[in-house]
């Protein structure tokens, strides 16, 4: 059953999805499929569409238009997303339509990053390997949500993703669905 906003609409979900290599990936892929049949779910797979990165500008910013909930699934690539989901951003995102004077199209819409590691959750700490938390290196994207006036949520990750067993990523991928849901009730009871 399809969850409505406080005022009846249908609560519409856009997941982008940016792995250069979702045929290599058993965690990103195993994400998507726990979520790709909930109601008012649209997968959006920027790699499959626009392999050659020529992004088409309108149908993007239409699908974001559509959205309530706007959730960029991806790996954490050298402490970033991926090169594609990037250049969506400087391209779809623009003066006019996200920001700026006339862009209000995202406003009060809400942003989640559901991302995957390479390394244990204790490297995203001070004394590990990374120094920062998972928060601090995402900091670029919660300020491009709160810049284009979306609330940003706090993100969904799944840490060592190339040691989880099938087991751990299955579990993954039901709490991945189930936070999605939860998400998902909490916006239609305003």
């Amino acid at each position: 059953m399809q969850t409505l906003n406080p005022t009846g609409q249908p609560l519409s979900v856009l997941i982008l999805f940016a792995h250069p290599y979702p045929h290599r990936s058993r965690v990103n892929r195993a994400l998507l499929e726990g979520v790709h049949d909930l109601p008012g779910v649209t997968i959006n797979d920027l790699y499959e569409r626009y392999p050659n990165f020529h992004i088409d500008i309108q149908r993007e910013q239409e699908l974001l238009s559509r959205a309530d909930l706007l959730v960029m699934q991806y790996p954490i690539y050298w402490y970033n997303n991926p090169a594609l989901l990037q250049q969506w951003k400087e391209k779809v995102l623009t003066l006019g339509f996200a920001y700026g004077s006339g862009g209000h199209v995202l406003r009060g819409k809400r942003l989640l990053c559901a991302i995957s590691t390479g390394q244990a959750a204790q490297s995203y700490r001070p004394e590990g390997a990374n120094r920062y938390a998972i928060e601090q290196t995402l900091r670029p994207m919660e300020q491009m949500a709160r810049h284009c006036g979306m609330d940003y949520l706090k993100p969904f990750v799944l840490h060592g993703a190339p040691r989880l067993s099938e087991g751990e990523i299955q579990a993954g991928a039901g709490a991945y669905r189930l936070h999605l849901q939860r998400l998902l009730e909490e916006m239609a009871h305003g």
